[in-house]
């Protein structure tokens, strides 16, 4: 078994990534924090205390609307409502004797990419892994608010979203591998493009966030997956 030590390094390697694609996505959300009257200092502290592009959007729109700090709180938590479905996979993922706080700590991070490469950990998931992954991912998604509020409005439009294609990049280093290695999960990708393509495609559920869409369509993939192509759990050395 690695040490904890070796994990946080592990961690910190496979976060670097992350954080690169965040530093680059965060200069639009750092845009949008100083159109909402933002200071560099507010959204960069914004950013470190939420680490959720969608929920950190819908606030900096809202503010910027005028709303009051109910509908900011309701909206927020709808649009990181999916994270509550991750944090329950990790909470799995996690060997049973790991105590509330580590349980807490991982939780407070559990992001798109690190919930990825967090799941995809071999065996149990050592916490200091995800610390490691977040100890970079973290500054950088401040650091890229707080750099996008002072110089983002100076960068030309194209050169701000060509740098955020960083983060496919990442999301096909993570589901390509398991994807070659197995027909199965190969087919549960494909069936998630297709139905996430089709969930923001029809007119019908245009009023459903985007957010609530990811959960559904996570349940419904992973509860038929689970029942159809069951795994049976790793053997603990």
């Amino acid at each position: 078994m690695e040490s904890n030590q070796t994990c946080f390094r592990r961690g910190v390697r496979d976060g670097m990534p992350i954080a690169l694609g965040y530093f680059a996505v965060a200069f639009t959300l750092g845009i949008a924090a100083k159109n909402a009257g933002f200071s560099a200092v507010q959204a960069m502290v914004e950013s470190l205390t939420n680490n959720a592009s969608a929920g950190e959007y819908a606030v900096f729109s809202l503010v910027s609307a005028g709303a009051g700090y109910w509908e900011v709180a309701v909206m927020t938590l709808v649009a990181n409502a999916r994270y509550l479905l991750m944090s329950c996979a990790l909470s799995q993922k996690l060997a049973p004797e790991t105590g509330l706080g580590h349980r807490m700590l991982v939780a407070f991070d559990v992001t798109d990419e690190i919930f990825g490469v967090s799941i995809a950990f071999p065996g149990r998931l050592n916490p200091f892994y995800t610390y490691g992954a977040m100890a970079v991912a973290i500054p950088g998604w401040a650091l890229g608010t707080f750099l996008g509020v002072v110089v983002g409005n100076v960068l030309p439009l194209r050169l701000v979203s060509a740098l955020s294609v960083g983060l496919y990049g990442m999301f096909l280093a993570i589901i390509v591998p398991p994807a070659r290695e197995s027909r199965v999960v190969l087919a549960l990708v494909l069936l998630s493009f297709a139905a996430s393509w089709a969930a923001a495609s029809l007119p019908a559920l245009a009023a459903v966030s985007s957010g609530v869409k990811t959960i559904v369509l996570t349940v419904a993939i992973s509860l038929g997956a689970a029942v159809l192509f069951p795994v049976a759990e790793e053997a603990e050395t």
